[in-house]
């Protein structure tokens, strides 16, 4: 199981990583400043991290900064502003393995972890296909089949496609979905989960992904 160190000082963004991650099966910490994630990233406990570039004590670009001069070599995912090219380029130049633009949805942050972990794992390559029934989901190419018949999806439609086959026969909440595929500031009184749910119904099938009143949904295993 591999241990994620996310170092970032805005309490609603870190609890919406954490979440995330904990639920895909990794074990998360949270600390809040600079100084105290560089001391965390360098005891060698972690697999990964995830970096904001704002931090109080000391700023993302000097905790990679000193954590690469001190020889830690793990992954990093720096979080930038969306709008801030310079933030983007200084970090991948100062060491940064990859970058996430705020704001944006889990489902691309933990595509980019799962890339940074694969060659530390020593794992064989990740899946790539996914499937239920007659449902065959290709993570690298994106496309879909169900019998063997292409199904074109919207990026939002397959990446909630995604969370429902990765967690067959689970009940998904409605905030789960909306966080994994609409990102942390989503409005938790959208009714947008169900309106995308009817879409894949229609082209994936009504009866596989099946509502659980007052609770969310849950894909039939």
């Amino acid at each position: 199981m591999n241990r994620i160190l996310i170092v970032e000082d805005e309490v609603r963004i870190a609890s919406f990583i954490e979440k995330g991650l904990r639920a895909e099966g990794y074990t998360p910490t949270v600390v809040a400043d600079g100084m105290s994630g560089l001391d965390y990233a360098v005891s060698g406990e972690f697999d990964l991290a995830i970096i904001d570039i704002g931090l109080p004590r000391m700023d993302g670009f000097t905790v990679l900064q000193k954590m690469r001069e001190m020889g830690s070599a793990i992954p990093v995912i720096v979080l930038t502003a969306r709008d801030s090219v310079a933030d983007t380029v200084r970090g991948l130049e100062g060491g940064a393995d990859d970058y996430m633009p705020k704001p944006f949805r889990f489902a691309e942050l933990i595509a980019r972890v799962r890339l940074r972990l694969r060659p530390r794992s020593g794992a064989d390559e990740e899946q790539t296909l996914l499937t239920r029934g007659n449902i065959a989901l290709n993570l690298l190419r994106r496309e879909v089949t169900v019998a063997d018949r292409p199904v074109e999806l919207s990026a939002r439609e397959f990446a909630l496609a995604e969370m429902f086959l990765r967690h067959p026969g689970q009940v998904l909440s409605r905030e789960q979905l909306l966080s994994h595929v609409w990102g942390y500031e989503f409005d938790p009184g959208s009714n947008v989960v169900d309106v995308y749910v009817g879409y894949l119904r229609k082209k994936l099938g009504g009866k596989l992904i099946k509502t659980v009143r007052g609770t969310g949904y849950r894909l039939d295993s």
